[in-house]
């Protein structure tokens, strides 16, 4: 493919992935990005994997042979001038996220925009685009289809699937609440993800919330936002860091101790009680002071058993015990009494969705670009 190879030439590396800095260089390796005056950004992330990112798109290649063999070069083609922005989608304390037209192949995909030149958002898309480089397309996970930089804003842009149903934030307020049917059958695939993320790739993802769970008119259910994610490299390493939205934050991060991957557990659990009952257990309106000292202080919420079905109670209670290693890990809680018993209820959670956001308004929407 001309396209690929003439992307290939232009994401010239300023790092070379074999000889690692030029002799002489003045680049401090611990910096996690460097600028070349061709307009390419160079990425480089603590596990020594290497990011180049122009206008014309995204080459990932590491630095070391002793990688996994999915560590190895890979080139994603979405260059800017293939992008066309046609609405907002939304925007959080790091990034932008709007809708957009990739032309070439008439896909809708979602552009989240980034600012390269401040630190803090700068780790953030790091994290972001390592982790969705090496789970481009699991189930669970949104997926990625590739970044660009644009030089005269100083942004990285990076092309994610599009979820045309919006987040599960986004469904409680139309409808206050989804069915138990229906929550077993959406988290039972975003499960698959979270077991994935921290099995496979040893990351605890730190901002599970209704508002990162995401659904399509097909009825998948999908996480996004990797943006502060931790990596763990071996099984006894801990985080110890106090970043994510903290009212879904487990008792053990408030308490600044190390945690695991049983924190993105907990998460679950309150979003998941909250998108049952369309109710947040705790309450958040009095600041998060008096909301970190409910949820230390307070016993676990628990679902009512008069409203919900036992598998259902049960299930939360594991997520939402105070004691993080009495919580059940991704992988256990998909054969979870609560997953296996909606299995054959034949639930199409597409009907579902598409009973919330009318499909005709979402076409509408798409037919406005001209």
């Amino acid at each position: 493919m001309a396209g690929l190879e003439e992307l290939k030439k232009k994401l010239v590396p300023l790092f070379d992935a074999e000889k690692g800095f030029p002799t002489g260089s003045t680049i401090d390796p611990s910096d996690s990005y460097v600028l070349s005056d061709g307009g390419t950004v160079n990425l480089l992330s603590k596990s020594y994997n290497v990011y180049n990112i122009n206008e014309l798109g995204l080459q990932k290649c590491s630095s070391s042979s002793a990688f996994s063999e999915d560590d190895t070069e890979k080139t994603y083609r979405c260059a800017s001038n293939e992008i066309r922005i046609f609405g907002s989608i939304g925007s959080g304390a790091s990034s932008v996220v709007q809708r957009a037209i990739h032309i070439p192949n008439h896909r809708i995909i979602a552009v989240k925009k980034i600012n390269i030149f401040e630190k803090e958002k700068r780790q953030q898309l790091l994290t972001e685009i390592r982790t969705l480089c090496e789970a481009p397309c699991y189930q669970g996970l949104v997926e990625f289809y590739g970044a660009f930089y644009t030089p005269e804003s100083g942004q990285i842009s990076i092309a994610l699937e599009y979820m045309d149903g919006g987040s599960l934030a986004d469904i409680i307020r139309v409808r206050k609440c989804i069915p138990e049917p229906v929550l077993s059958a959406m988290v039972q695939k975003l499960l698959h993800g979270l077991s994935y993320l921290h099995g496979a790739r040893h990351l605890v993802h730190r901002d599970i919330k209704p508002a990162n769970l995401l659904v399509n008119l097909k009825g998948e259910s999908k996480i996004t936002d990797f943006g502060i994610s931790a990596g763990l490299e071996n099984s006894m390493a801990m985080c110890a860091t106090f970043v994510g939205t903290v009212t879904y934050m487990s008792p053990e991060r408030i308490r600044n101790e190390s945690y695991s991957y049983a924190a993105d557990i907990w998460s679950l659990g309150l979003a998941l009680f909250e998108c049952a009952t369309g109710e947040f257990p705790y309450t958040a309106n009095e600041g998060p002071v008096n909301l970190m000292l409910q949820i230390l202080d307070d016993p676990s919420p628990s679902l009512s058993k008069q409203n919900f079905s036992p598998q259902f109670c049960l299930f939360v209670d594991a997520c939402l015990q105070k004691d993080p290693d009495s919580r059940p890990t991704a992988e256990q809680l998909l054969s979870h009494p609560f997953i296996t018993k909606y299995e054959d209820a034949g639930v199409d959670l597409g009907t579902f969705v598409r009973s919330i956001f009318d499909p005709t308004q979402r076409m509408k929407d798409l037919a406005d670009v001209s």
